[in-house]
């Protein structure tokens, strides 16, 4: 059993950071704010790169199957957060379902989005900041990784107000930018893209056929990535039942709404072809329509360097106490849940950080994309494929809401997810074997090293040392 973490019990009341709700105070609106404040810097940049491969109506129909997906995927995550609420981690789910094995399996590729979706959103950050004073390359990098790395060890957590004052204004610079752009919309921009004549089906619509639809699945997903954390709150809504489903629809339908409008009037009024090319898409077109020096531009670009930081920000939080649990029941090495005397998960946050940081030197955010994107669409399969098992195997555990469709939903989740992590590989390649080689390394880590362990305990067990932990990080 791994050692405790830390040599003290709870922290106070005054010692607790401000980054958490209180129990059972979270109504379905303040979750569902918190679901967009995790997503919307997907809005601001990485999205219109499945123009470049697919056409305007290419990434359309696959924005539409992604946004699908995802509903499926958090409809089911409810159901499994409502009858589980201790389970602090996706992983908890595959291992209360199906066994330890499925339980790393789901843990990996949870730790695999959330490693590499640091290193897309800064590299993002630099063309944000390039378009705003002339900066870019690693040195940026470095200075946010190590900057928001150190918050994050002096023990300065997240601020839940300060991140829903952000959202707010990143929602307003999205409402901006529609307003700059609505005069300049013609609908013909959109098809500005020729057919490829060496592609089967490719039309206007669909330049690249529907090869170039499978190709954008990556960047579609890129709109909706991290939604899928609102059901972890449960234990903070006032009523998970009702609050949770309510939280996770009403902000699946503000970000179909947002990527919506982005994806309608950046190609919309710039042209789909110059779209697909966009460092900072939302930015570049106001320029592209209002000159260099628009005050619109201006505002946007520094708007949406604050919300590419907080999600930044967010993540590497996540990504922390993603490591740490699975560090504190057994799956990583014991060092990775070691504390600071401020209780301060130490390598659970500076690991992860160095291996983003050196992904970032690539300057590819796309590939970054498609990198956290396999790792996702895993992780979301094996838990849509966990609420079907439990169903099966523990019919009498309570479950106070009910995802609609029951198996249906969640099959509609696994065959969509799966279909998702193939187009990895029809995207890059080399890159997506590269990943199966990383993912294949870790697994037989597991295997060599922490499959006898873990399995002595009892998945409650686990769980148990993880609120331990939990509750003395916290």
């Amino acid at each position: 059993m791994v050692d405790q973490v830390g040599s003290s019990g709870l922290a106070s009341k005054s010692e607790k950071p401000q980054r958490q709700l209180k129990k059972g105070v979270a109504g379905w609106f303040l979750l569902a704010t918190l679901g967009v404040s995790y997503v919307i810097s997907g809005d601001y940049a990485g999205w219109n790169f499945g123009i470049a491969e697919a056409g305007w109506g290419g990434m359309l129909v696959a924005a539409i199957a992604m946004g699908v997906m995802y509903l499926t995927l958090v409809l089911t995550l409810a159901e499994l957060s409502a009858a589980i609420p201790t389970a602090g981690a996706g992983y908890s789910f595959a291992r209360y379902a199906i066994g330890p094995t499925a339980g790393f399996a789901t843990g990996l590729a949870v730790l695999i989005e959330y490693a590499l979706a640091p290193a897309a959103i800064v590299i993002f950050i630099g063309a944000y900041v390039d378009a705003l004073i002339g900066w870019n390359g690693p040195t940026v990098y470095a200075t946010f990784y190590l900057v928001f790395i150190g918050v994050h060890l002096v023990g300065a957590g997240e601020a839940l107000k300060l991140m829903l004052v952000i959202t707010a204004f990143a929602v307003l610079a999205i409402i901006v930018t529609a307003i700059g752009l609505v005069p300049h919309f013609d609908a013909a921009n959109l098809f500005d893209i020729a057919a490829n004549p060496e592609v089967a089906g490719s039309s206007t619509f669909l330049p690249e056929g529907w090869k170039g639809v499978w190709v954008a699945l990556p960047f579609a997903i890129w709109l909706f990535l991290a939604v899928e954390g609102v059901p972890m709150a449960a234990e903070e809504a006032k009523d998970p039942a009702k609050d949770v489903p309510r939280g996770i629809i009403g902000a699946m339908i503000f970000l179909l709404c947002s990527a919506a409008l982005v994806m309608l009037l950046v190609p919309g009024a710039t042209g789909a072809k110059a779209a697909g090319s966009y460092a900072a898409p939302l930015v570049d077109a106001l320029r592209a329509v209002q000159g260099e020096d628009s005050m619109m531009a201006n505002f946007v670009n520094v708007v949406g360097l604050t919300g590419l930081i907080a999600s930044f920000f967010s993540i590497i939080y996540g990504y922390s106490r993603l490591v740490f649990a699975l560090s504190r029941a057994g799956y990583l090495p014991e060092f990775m849940s070691r504390t600071s005397s401020r209780k301060i998960p130490i390598w659970a946050l500076i690991v992860p950080g160095i291996f983003g940081f050196f992904a970032s030197l690539t300057g590819e955010g796309d590939m970054m994309i498609m990198m956290a994107v396999f790792g996702a669409t895993i992780s979301y399969a094996m838990q849509a494929y966990s609420a079907i098992r439990l169903r099966k195997t523990r019919p009498d555990i309570k479950r106070p809401y009910l995802a609609p469709g029951g198996d249906i939903t969640a099959w509609i989740t696994i065959v969509l997810s799966l279909i998702a992590l193939t187009s990895c590989f029809v995207y890059d390649q080399r890159a997506a074997i590269a990943m199966v080689v990383m993912y294949a390394i870790g697994m037989g880590y597991f295997f060599m090293f922490k499959h006898k362990e873990v399995s002595k305990r009892t998945a409650e067990e686990e769980f148990a040392l993880i609120e331990q932990g939990e509750a003395e990080l916290d």
